[in-house]
């Protein structure tokens, strides 16, 4: 019984102390996942930052977060429990040496093999090993078990599916937080004409985010109040035409320093970005506009951006090198000092006939050579190689991107958006938006958005307003 394959069983067997042999071995396989150290960590108690913080584990002298030793543990004891003997076994003692660390995507082999045996109390010694992908022994050591002495046959127990909330009390709502310390900001509330893109506005005034200024016809506006069940008393109120001269008001606020920000009410995105990206009178920076979605989801460990997904359709390689400084630069001011950049592709290979595979190859160089600076950039990389350290590992990728990108880089917005919302609606992701290469922050929300969404895509604006008061874009 020595390979891995009986996992698939639906039965588990034993072996009994009589059909025991000096020699005889068992091993499982395991791939450790931030889900096992998070489980590991919640039913031991052990909260050490070690394994939970990756700030803190990247200062440490194993560069990085690693497993709880006693998780290897854990694994020897499931495969005497199921495996040798197996069902029956009463384990009696267990000395283990921890030789190495066992980190996120690290791929164990679990060994048992009997040492000696003894007839009278039925009592067996095993060597133990815990081996990695690179033949690395990283736990060894002795237990001590009692054999069955019956044959013991019973059916596989189905185990129950946990699931870790990584992103409670962590991620955007910890961004949240610390936006409101900060100062809020004037924005210009462009066109909001309807009652959810009203409330939304002032929801982010009375989270002490923003200080709106209301651009919009008056009649319509004081309609969508009305609807809303809300008050304009003390609010500030450009009384304008239409939508199109309300994005053009609004952009001449920002152009004079009135507004630190827009925030799109109830009119198209293109009418809006028409005004921003007016050669004359908008607010270009020598930049590219491009959309960030800041994203957390339960099933990855940290805030991550996603671009772009709103704005430009299909970026040449310039665009891309402007649509990953900006989202670097959105991830400095929410607090990652040097992202992690994936250039998302379908493949993980350089394909002459993939497009998307080759500017990203370029991207990469570019950031060689210092025309795209302040993160790490890799690419192409798949999905999967970009946010599982187990995918990454499985197909041989080194890199210090695959497995734990903080930015995304999609090739074209069609994918870009599909990505995004089936993270949002699939994924339970939270989210939050901004545009950036402009002069000012611009908020650009969604009918679909939520109320949190909405203050979270505030909080962001208000962040970068701050940042762009000592470093203009």
């Amino acid at each position: 019984m020595t390979d891995s394959d009986t996992d698939a069983l639906d039965l588990l067997r034993n072996r009994t102390f009589d059909e025991l042999k000096v020699g005889d071995a068992a091993c499982v396989e395991r791939v450790l996942t931030r889900e096992d150290i998070q489980v590991f960590a919640a039913m031991s108690g052990d909260a050490n930052p070690q394994h939970l913080d990756p700030d803190f584990a990247n200062g440490t002298r194993f560069h990085g977060v690693i497993a709880h030793g006693m998780w290897g543990g854990a694994l020897i004891s499931a495969l005497l429990g199921t495996r040798l003997p197996g069902p029956g076994t009463v384990y009696l003692g267990q000395s283990l040496r921890f030789l190495a660390p066992v980190r996120i995507g690290d791929r164990l082999q679990v060994r048992a093999t009997v040492r000696a045996l003894d007839p009278a109390t039925h009592g067996v010694t095993l060597d133990c090993a815990c081996i990695n992908q690179d033949g690395v022994t990283v736990i060894d050591g002795e237990a001590r078990v009692i054999a069955p002495t019956q044959r013991v046959e019973r059916p596989r127990a189905s185990l129950p599916e946990i699931r870790i909330d990584s992103a409670t009390g962590d991620g955007l709502p910890r961004l949240l937080a610390h936006a409101r310390t900060l100062e809020p900001i004037r924005v210009a509330v462009v066109h909001p004409c309807d009652a959810l893109s009203l409330t939304g506005a002032l929801d982010a005034r009375d989270a002490g985010l923003i200080v709106p200024a209301l651009v919009a016809p008056r009649a319509r506006l004081e309609a969508a109040a009305q609807e809303a069940g809300v008050g304009l008393d003390g609010i500030e109120i450009h009384d304008v035409a239409h939508s199109h001269a309300a994005a053009a008001r609004a952009v001449e606020l920002a152009r004079a320093g009135q507004v630190e920000a827009l925030m799109k009410g109830s009119l198209h995105t293109d009418e809006l970005m028409g005004a921003v990206v007016a050669r004359e009178c908008g607010l270009r920076t020598k930049r590219r506009v491009s959309h960030c979605f800041v994203l957390q989801t339960p099933n990855y460990p940290r805030p991550f951006i996603v671009t772009d997904a709103a704005i430009n359709l299909a970026p040449d390689l310039a665009q891309k090198a402007d649509i990953v400084q900006n989202a670097i630069d959105l991830a400095h001011v929410i607090g990652v000092s040097e992202p992690k950049v994936a250039i998302l592709a379908a493949v993980e290979t350089v394909m002459a006939s993939m497009p998307a595979t080759l500017d990203a190859a370029a991207l990469c160089k570019m950031a060689d050579r210092g025309q795209i600076v302040g993160g790490v950039l890799d690419g192409p990389l798949a999905f999967d190689n970009a946010v599982s350290p187990a995918a990454a590992r499985t197909k041989g990728i080194v890199s210090k991107v695959a497995g734990q990108a903080d930015i995304l880089v999609v090739p074209d917005l069609e994918s870009g958006n599909m990505l995004a919302k089936q993270l949002m609606y699939l994924g339970q992701a939270e989210s939050a938006g901004v545009v950036m290469g402009a002069r000012v922050p611009i908020v650009l929300t969604s009918r679909a958005d939520s109320r949190a969404s909405r203050l979270a895509s505030c909080a962001i604006a208000l962040m970068l307003a701050h940042r762009y008061r000592q470093s203009p874009p």
